[in-house]
């Protein structure tokens, strides 16, 4: 795996800015107060008269150096190319006045790809022999990111001159008066192991912006105005504008490259460093595949609106726990974690989404099957509120019965495949008639049917709703009659009997099989009213309860041709019926027709 083996991938583009997010949400540290910078800088090249300085009094600013007290020296300058010879021995004596290393810097091929142990230069730019011989060397390379951004410095060296130690940890070294040992994972100065990256690369922790560690000009120093540097490792290094290398760090976009290998030193000297190795890196690897696993699995198993939540607040977890690592220095991926859960996440997500919505137009199909099995205003009622009916519900309403004389003659001729499709007819236009008028189609029988106005929400008027319904069923009825094939002047003919009382409404039948039904004695009286219209020869037989009902007194309802009191079976009492043979309504009602 690139990531473990701390080879650059794609996750490096991504963790680059989150990394520079954990920097500033750190924020600034204070710096070692034993290494001071003496800059060359724009105040230098100024007074000099330009850049690079003469040989000679880069030899006399080591000297003012030397005599202000410190320590030990970094010369953070390619000395490659003669100059002088005079000014070239009088550097190297100053060089040797005090203990010394100075910059060299490896060349790489940018085709070549990066070496599985320590980086290998194609070659190097050294400095002098005369250099060489009175002070300690080492590469000043930095390993940036695609930005430009300095994330490592390298502290070991493949080069064609053999194991080479970087410029920081030779300084680092010479200053504390130790050998540096290197393990495969950790450097020693001294006592404390300092952690390291793969390919012996330690991790910068950028101490702020530029000037952050202690910085004095150097042509304050060859002015005689040095501050006392004892006990100090002084860095030479060029910091004047348009002078010297330069990189981006998260703190400020211009610092100075020997800012950078400052940076390094204080960070091998202190041990204030950012603990990133193998470890590390396992650790990475182990909580992206964990969470990218357990997302998916999450995903699976859960629907999208729970499982996408739980997922985004453990992506949320994992990069807040990088942030709270990463100030006690501790350098966890932020972008693996993303890189490796987010792909098959957001896969096995598109697929939950399939199977959801698969399975959603299923159960819609399943409901709409299901709703055909109840009246439209019921289904609507029951989805709406599932405890509906849990217990019965008694209350007013019109129960309107109806069934088609003629229709056993009629079926015989027809056969019972076009019996059934006859009968389909004539219960679509029941059904069609009834909706217009806010009624409630019970449920069929063979040729007749049972309907109910008022039971599922209030409505006004419900008699008279139901009265007008009767007449234009009989009226579509008659109409559609006439339409069929072969149809007989009188052979089929709406029969209807209308009453209103109180019912109850209730779910019958076992818990796992239910069905809606309306009774009492309101709907057994409305069902014999249909035998007093049969014997009477008339076509609606309406009790006087359900006229005395409708609204204004029934006067929008012609007169009917007969009135009876009659008795019915099973029924003590007897009721007065009103009895039409050809229902008809004075004028329009609004809402009904």
């Amino acid at each position: 795996m690139l990531h473990v083996s701390g080879q650059r991938s794609v996750v490096d583009l991504i963790e680059a800015p989150l990394v520079d997010l954990r920097l500033l949400a750190a924020g600034p540290r204070e710096t070692p107060e034993e290494i001071i910078i003496v800059a060359i800088d724009d105040a230098t090249v100024a007074a000099e008269g330009g850049y690079p300085l003469d040989r000679g009094r880069l030899a006399m600013l080591i000297r003012e150096i030397v005599a202000a007290g410190a320590k030990t020296l970094a010369l953070d300058i390619l000395l490659v190319d003669p100059a002088e010879t005079d000014a070239d021995d009088a550097l190297a004596e100053a060089l040797a006045t005090i203990p010394s290393v100075i910059a060299a810097a490896g060349q790489f091929r940018q085709s070549d790809p990066q070496a599985v142990a320590a980086p290998m230069p194609d070659n190097d730019l050294w400095p002098l022999p005369k250099f060489d011989r009175v002070a300690a060397v080492g590469f000043a390379n930095v390993a940036a990111d695609a930005g430009g951004t300095p994330r490592h410095l390298p502290l070991l060296f493949q080069s064609p001159r053999g194991l080479v130690q970087g410029f920081a940890l030779k300084a680092a070294a010479l200053h504390r008066n130790a050998e540096a040992v290197l393990t495969a994972d950790s450097v020693t100065i001294g006592n404390d192991p300092i952690p390291l990256d793969s390919r012996w690369h330690l991790s910068l922790r950028f101490f702020g912006p530029a000037g952050a560690i202690r910085t004095i000009s150097a042509e304050e120093v060859l002015s005689g105005r040095s501050p006392s540097l004892a006990a100090h490792l002084a860095m030479i290094g060029v910091t004047a504008t348009g002078v010297g290398d330069s990189f981006a760090t998260p703190f400020d976009p211009v610092t100075p490259g020997v800012e950078i290998q400052a940076t390094g030193v204080a960070q091998l000297l202190s041990g204030q460093t950012l603990a990133r190795n193998a470890m590390t890196r396992q650790v990475d690897a182990s909580i992206a595949l964990i969470l990218a696993l357990g997302g998916v699995l999450l995903v699976l198993s859960l629907p999208l609106t729970r499982s996408l939540p739980l997922v985004g607040l453990a992506l949320l977890a994992v990069l807040a726990g990088t942030f709270i690592l990463f100030a006690g220095d501790i350098w966890t991926s932020a972008a693996l974690p993303i890189v490796a859960a987010v792909p098959p996440i957001a896969i096995a997500g598109f697929a939950r989404q399939l199977h959801e919505r698969k399975e959603a137009r299923t159960v819609v199909a399943a409901e709409a099957a299901l709703r055909r099995f109840h009246p439209a205003l019921l289904s609507e009622r029951i989805a709406a509120d599932p405890d509906y009916l849990r217990q019965p519900l008694e209350q007013a309403a019109a129960v309107l019965f109806l069934d088609l004389s003629g229709f056993t003659r009629r079926s015989e001729e027809l056969g019972p495949a076009r019996t059934q499709t006859f009968l389909k007819q004539f219960h679509t236009l029941v059904v069609d008639t009834v909706a217009k008028h806010e009624g409630v189609v019970m449920n069929f029988m063979g040729d007749g049917a049972m309907i109910v106005f008022g039971i599922v929400e209030e409505i006004g008027d419900p008699c008279g709703r139901a009265f007008a319904a009767g007449v234009a069923l009989a009226d579509n009825t008659r109409d559609w009659v006439a339409s069929q094939p072969q149809a007989e002047p009188g052979g089929l003919r709406l029969r209807l009997g209308l009453h209103y009382g109180p019912v109850v409404l209730a779910r019958l039948g076992h818990e796992a099989h239910q069905q809606i039904s309306v009774s009492g004695d309101t709907v057994n009286l409305a069902s014999r009213l249909m035998e007093v219209a049969k014997v009477e020869g008339a076509q609606f037989a309406v009790s006087a309860a359900a006229i005395k009902a409708i609204k204004d007194g029934g006067q929008n309802v012609t007169p009917p041709d007969g009135l009876r009191t009659e008795s019915i079976r099973g029924h003590r009492a007897t009721i007065d019926v009103a009895l039409w043979t050809h229902p008809r309504l004075r004028t329009k009602r609004n809402g009904t027709s």
